[in-house]
């Protein structure tokens, strides 16, 4: 009897143990929905990662203006391990505030390249941790989920899995024309590289759980034209219930200026005819016989825009109904965000626009924007500039807490990096402290710099688990209230603060969003 009380012992330890290692996340041999993958162990915490999981087909040959389409599914063990390739661009080379840090990988660089990278420090995919989706910046033309200061491993020790994605750029991303749009079951064309994030988000609701990532529970986040396209997701039809948290830093799509927010498909299938006559193309079928590097080097400018179908024609009015896809949301702003993006002209020329634009508002313009010198001239562009991204961040946040109080947050980044002769808080300066990648950066960081990593880098992993930044230990950031407006001071300081140029950016909603049409 007493060997056999221990023979059913040792079935039961022997039952337990193959249950407990089927229930491990095995980096060497993890099953996902398209085959086995193996990933490495990186850092002193040996946070498991994996590098370069496609998550859409290769957009080559016939598939270069489509949809993005399902993965083969492979045999055997797929290692991922090494960079997957950044999508085509320009080799990268560091310029303004823009060095080497922020840029992709010198190679590899292909029109094959729907792929994404994921750290996580679970054990089990039954602990089912948040999730972060990081959308890269570089005004759609450039950028990769490889950039050395969106290593993921340090938000992964902060208990979420991190996620960043590559997408089509440029007129591999962007082009419509008409014969395009005529063979597309939506009847559009373009925007393909917002598609392609609609389908690394899709991956993600798939597959993120056999990473001990909880699909019900992700927040999409970016910066610049990666913010835009966080925006443009939130808006999106097609995303809808593949995420519940947004991260939108520097960057939205509503209708500000008359710029490119506000292109439709008659523009965007104008400039896609001008582009095929510019390649001396007489049909798309020849355009997907041309290599890309020529198509990359034809340039064009091509952005997201309204189609109706991807993104609504009526985009502000959906957030302002409450029709958009809903979220909790931070977002925010650079002190200098408007390194390079501000207007140059002469105190003449720029009040001779005001009035051109803004008529009978024109005087209570130039006193909001004065323009009497030089000097004047040259603090207005810095405020427009900065603009730019400010007016999204409060349009956003305001639009966002009217529906639902007390579920957004707003910061401005003020920190200037140590080292930093020319532009101050600049684009971009503010997500390495996010990620807590400053070891990646090259610069004199101080002690103060440290610090504000520490405190950033927590707000953004509390957000992306709870929708609230704030936690214990942490200087508490008031939730964005229209009627008595706080936000987050990012800086050598980190503390409320009145909102800078709250009054131009009154004038401002009042010309381009409560009176505008969409």
């Amino acid at each position: 009897m007493r060997s056999l009380f221990f023979c059913t012992l040792l079935i039961v330890f022997i039952s337990c143990q193959k249950e407990e290692a089927k229930n491990q996340i095995d980096f060497n041999h993890l099953s996902i929905s398209d085959g086995i993958i193996s990933g490495k162990l990186v850092g002193e915490d040996s946070i498991k990662t994996f590098m370069g999981i496609p998550f859409a087909a290769p957009p080559v040959g016939d598939l270069r203006w489509k949809a993005p389409q399902p993965v083969q599914p492979w045999e055997g063990v797929k290692e991922t391990v090494e960079n997957p390739a950044s999508s085509i661009q320009n080799p990268p080379v560091p310029f303004f505030a823009w060095s080497e840090e922020f840029l992709i990988p010198p190679t590899p660089i292909s029109e094959d390249c729907l792929y994404l990278n994921v750290w996580t420090d679970a054990e089990s995919p039954e602990e089912k941790r948040p999730v972060m989706v990081w959308i890269h910046g570089g005004g759609f033309s450039g950028g990769s989920g490889t950039v050395p200061l969106y290593d993921g491993e340090e938000l992964a020790k902060k208990g979420i899995v991190v996620v960043t994605i590559n997408y089509r750029l440029g007129a591999l991303g962007y082009l419509a024309h008409p014969e395009l749009s005529k063979e597309s079951e939506s009847g559009t064309s373009g925007n393909y590289g917002v598609l392609d994030q609609i389908a690394a988000l899709k991956w993600v609701n798939k597959n993120i759980a056999a990473f001990g990532g909880d699909p019900d529970n992700v927040t999409i986040a970016g910066q610049s034209a990666g913010s835009m396209s966080v925006n443009v997701l939130v808006g999106s039809p097609l995303a809808k219930g593949l995420f519940n948290k947004a991260i939108a830093q520097s960057g939205a799509m509503f209708n500000y200026d008359g710029g490119r927010a506000s292109r439709n498909k008659e523009l965007a299938e104008s400039a896609g005819l001008a582009f095929m006559e510019k390649m001396g193309a007489a049909s798309v079928e020849e355009l997907r016989n041309m290599p890309a590097d020529s198509i990359l080097a034809a340039g064009g400018g091509f952005w997201p825009y309204k189609d109706d179908h991807v993104i609504p024609v009526n985009f502000d009015e959906s957030f302002k109904s409450g029709t958009a896809n809903s979220i909790k949301l931070m977002t925010g702003w650079n002190a200098d965000d408007n390194v390079s993006f501000g207007p140059a002209m002469t105190p003449a020329e720029f009040k001779s626009q005001a009035k051109e634009k803004y008529q009978d508002k024109a005087e209570r313009y130039l006193e909001l924007f004065p323009a009497n010198s030089p000097e004047e001239l040259e603090v207005t562009r810095s405020t427009l500039g900065e603009l730019m991204f400010g007016y999204q961040s409060y349009t956003w946040a305001r639009i966002q807490s009217e529906l639902s109080p007390n579920s957004a947050y707003v910061y401005h980044f003020t920190r200037i990096p140590p080292g930093e002769p020319n532009y101050g808080a600049f684009h971009s300066a503010e997500f390495s402290y996010a990620f807590h990648t400053l070891n990646k950066w090259n610069r004199p960081f101080e002690s103060v710099d440290y610090r504000i990593e520490d405190i950033m880098s927590q707000y953004w992993a509390n957000f992306v688990k709870t929708g609230n930044p704030n936690g214990e230990g942490l200087p508490t950031w008031p939730a964005y209230d229209p009627a008595n407006p706080k936000v987050m001071e990012l800086g050598t300081e980190i503390k409320p603060m009145e909102p800078p140029h709250f009054e131009q950016v009154q004038f401002l909603q009042g010309v381009y969003f409560d009176g505008s049409k969409n």
